[in-house]
């Protein structure tokens, strides 16, 4: 099984919240799943993570030139993509603080705008009193590390 590495980026706002994209699959393997998920994607050949994580928070949000935290957390475990293949996927998370704003989705690829349904700011209370899928699991206590 290949291995796909991967930054994902936790953008808190001033209030505290965190931003989440909607997925939203309509065909293919995945039709049918919906879920929220942080930004990131996968690391591309000669990149750190750090280096994607910045990558692709400029990508999927607009934002640039941001600080990130260092890494916060990691997880590895089985992923189907939308092309079907299944991947080792190893994520690793960072954080960053912002003013929020709106989002660009000028950077997206054909795949993300096909997926990428919404995003929100979400608080931690709505995230404990949600019953949308979040990933990651265990979100609330990667962001108190941001």
């Amino acid at each position: 099984m290949r291995k796909r590495p991967s930054a994902r980026i936790l953008v808190i706002d001033q209030f505290g919240c965190v931003l989440l994209f909607k997925f939203s699959h309509t065909s293919g393997p995945l039709s049918g799943r919906t879920y929220w998920a942080t930004p990131g994607g996968a690391v591309e050949e000669g990149e750190t993570f750090e280096e994607a994580a910045l990558r692709e928070l400029e990508e999927e949000t607009g934002l640039s030139a941001q600080q990130l935290t260092g890494e916060i957390g990691r997880r590895s475990f089985v992923l189907q993509l939308t092309n079907g293949e299944v991947v080792w996927a190893e994520e690793r998370f960072f954080g960053v603080r912002t003013i929020r704003n709106s989002i660009s989705d000028q950077g997206w690829t054909e795949d993300e705008r096909d997926v990428m349904a919404d995003h929100r700011w979400w608080s931690a209370e709505e995230l404990k009193q949600t019953t949308e899928i979040i990933f990651p699991d265990g979100l609330l206590e990667l962001v108190s590390h941001v």
